[in-house]
């Protein structure tokens, strides 16, 4: 069982309130989406959530706001974190993003994790040797899915950097560069995907 409930809307008062209204404003809906109902059980947190999720995550910017939504689903997959991957599911296929698309960026993730896990080992084992052998996994995926190369890249260094996988986010971020990425906007990719991390480390804490 759950160690926090949500707060429903009906139980908010004062600043609790007057957030969770600037979030309906935000997203164009008549109800606050479950996420960030958990949230509201420390007020703080939720604020900051939400400015955080507001200029990061749901604006336009260096990135579009239909981009970052797609990193943000990556990185709540990838944290395995049903309430906002369920959500966030909806709200890319709102914003244009196919079905395809969707499922796409899933595996893009897990292809990614599995290159992480590899250029890991070879930093931590402490053994020129490991440099020298070949890889030998195969990643069709990233060339492979109905995605653009670049957006590909920009999943591919959200979820390295959440593996902590230092060749991986190197390697990645001078690709995208290569492809027409600006820093502020690979940037502006870690922005989101940090926003979404801290929103589903506190639902795992919270038990779900």
């Amino acid at each position: 069982m759950p160690a926090i409930q949500p707060l429903p809307e009906s139980e908010a008062t004062d600043k609790t309130e007057q957030t969770y209204g600037r979030i309906k404003e935000m997203l164009g809906t008549d109800s606050v989406p479950e996420p960030f109902l958990l949230y509201a059980r420390v007020p703080a947190f939720l604020q900051d959530f939400f400015m955080n999720a507001k200029r990061f995550v749901f604006a336009d910017g260096k990135l579009s706001a239909k981009t970052k939504a797609l990193i943000a689903l990556a990185v709540a997959s990838k944290e395995r974190c049903s309430p906002w991957s369920d959500w966030l599911t909806s709200y890319c296929h709102q914003l244009g993003w196919s079905e395809a698309e969707t499922t796409d960026v899933r595996a893009v993730g897990g292809a990614c994790a599995m290159y992480n896990t590899f250029f890991k080992f070879r930093d931590l084992a402490g053994k020129d040797i490991f440099q020298g052998m070949p890889v030998g996994l195969r990643a069709h995926t990233f060339a492979g899915t109905s995605l653009d190369e670049l957006t590909v890249e920009l999943v591919n260094i959200a979820i390295s950097d959440l593996n902590s996988c230092h060749a991986c986010v190197s390697g990645h971020v001078a690709k995208a560069i290569d492809l027409g990425a600006s820093e502020e906007a690979i940037l502006e990719a870690i922005q989101c995907s940090a926003t979404i991390f801290a929103g589903t480390t506190f639902h795992a804490a919270a038990g779900y």
